[in-house]
């Protein structure tokens, strides 16, 4: 499999080589691990596995391979102990070991649906209680490295991931996968004009619990997207993301991966001076370590400014992005812009958005975490609060 294998099926791979050893079965060097999207298990490699403390526990070693390209998980170890439970219940009990991802310190394990059901589809049936405790030695060093502690996720990496094989947001197929998509989806004798480009899971989940529609889901490769859009026919594209990345877009970078292109904190920079912030608050955003460290630090000194900064934000993106798209073409479509933070909040919208996709209202749209199997984007429920700030927005995708 030349595209890599996620995170999720090397810590199924290990569990099962585990309970296997926990069972007296020999070690075979390779776990047969069955997927959800495959007719035919696939054997994933195992380093070793073993039984510990007299056979009452097992515990083996798989190491992540994601495939060609640039990414942290690579040789990464996976550790997973198991060992049955007093309960003599049937099921799986996940244990968060050193250097998994927890909501919140102290809170609950970080584990996407997928992660989960491949745990269950590989370990049970059983007749009797299992426990599985996941270990990453080095998750908590390399989690520095991600963008998880913006979405409150802590101590180490998440285990999250929707398929099998590793797909390169910054990688030609996936473009060329997103370009398909979108040539299906435009030429649908139903579709309307309408379109809400959505970026990683994080805005997919806000985007279905906002009741968007149509949706694709995009990766880094933002610029030839959106003009494809408007080539296809598309009227009015919303962008819907996360500010960290969305900020980007508002510097003239359309390839968002973060190997390629940052200079985030100085596009902020530029924005603040755009907004007439002081000499003191700009150097405030230029120090900061990070753009979400630059808003809350601006937002405790001085709120409204903060907006003010925020707002100007959603106009550039919305500027930049139609301006990208002029320079390839005389096209009608108007692009909006709606950023979220890290609390997974719709906070912000550019005046196109405004116009063309929202109902203006004196309330917030807040999306809450409430549930328990997917991390960093876990499955919001929608609910409607009153700030004291901040104009959003009931959403009414209008043709």
């Amino acid at each position: 499999m030349s595209s890599g294998l996620t995170l999720p099926v090397w810590v199924a791979a290990a569990a099962k080589a585990s309970l296997q050893a926990l069972l007296g079965q020999p070690f075979a060097g390779h776990a047969s691990v069955s997927l959800p999207d495959r007719p035919a298990p696939l054997l994933v490699p195992v380093i070793s596995a073993a039984t510990l403390d007299g056979g009452e526990q097992a515990l083996a070693i798989s190491r992540c391979d994601p495939g060609p390209g640039l990414d942290l998980t690579r040789d990464l170890e996976i550790w997973v102990r198991v060992s049955w439970t007093p309960d003599k219940q049937a099921g799986l009990t996940l244990l968060t070991g050193a250097g998994v991802g927890t909501r919140g310190a102290g809170g609950d394990l970080c584990v996407s649906a997928y992660a989960r059901d491949l745990l269950e589809r590989n370990l049970l049936p059983l007749d009797r209680g299992l426990t599985v405790e996941v270990v990453l030695p080095r998750g908590r060093e390399l989690a520095l490295r991600t963008s998880n502690a913006a979405f409150g996720v802590v101590d180490g990496l998440a285990l999250i991931g929707t398929q099998a094989e590793v797909q390169r947001s910054a990688a030609p197929d996936q473009l060329k996968q997103v370009l398909l998509d979108l040539a299906q989806l435009t030429g649908d004798p139903k579709f309307q004009g309408d379109l809400v480009l959505v970026i990683g899971e994080n805005g997919l989940d806000l985007a279905r619990q906002a009741q968007l529609a149509p949706l694709l889901k995009v990766g880094n490769w933002l610029g030839p997207v959106l003009v494809a859009a408007a080539e296809a026919g598309v009227q009015n594209l919303l962008l819907l993301g996360y500010h960290g990345k969305l900020i980007k877009l508002a510097g003239g970078i359309f390839h968002t991966h973060h190997h390629l292109a940052d200079g985030r904190l100085e596009v902020l920079t530029a924005l603040g001076l755009d907004a007439g912030l002081s000499l003191d608050q700009l150097c405030l955003i230029r120090r900061a370590t990070s753009v979400d460290q630059a808003f809350r630090e601006l937002d405790a000194l001085n709120p409204v400014v903060a907006e003010q900064l925020w707002q100007q934000l959603a106009l550039a993106v919305e500027q930049r992005s139609q301006a990208y798209v002029a320079r390839y073409g005389d096209w009608s479509m108007r692009i909006g812009a709606v950023l979220f933070d890290r609390s997974r909040h719709l906070r912000w919208r550019g005046p196109v958005a405004g116009e063309r996709f929202f109902t203006l209202m004196h309330c917030r749209l807040s999306l809450r975490e409430t549930s328990q199997d997917r991390c960093p984007s876990p499955r919001p429920t929608v609910s409607v609060s009153r700030p004291s700030s901040s104009l959003i927005l009931v959403l009414n995708i209008r043709n």
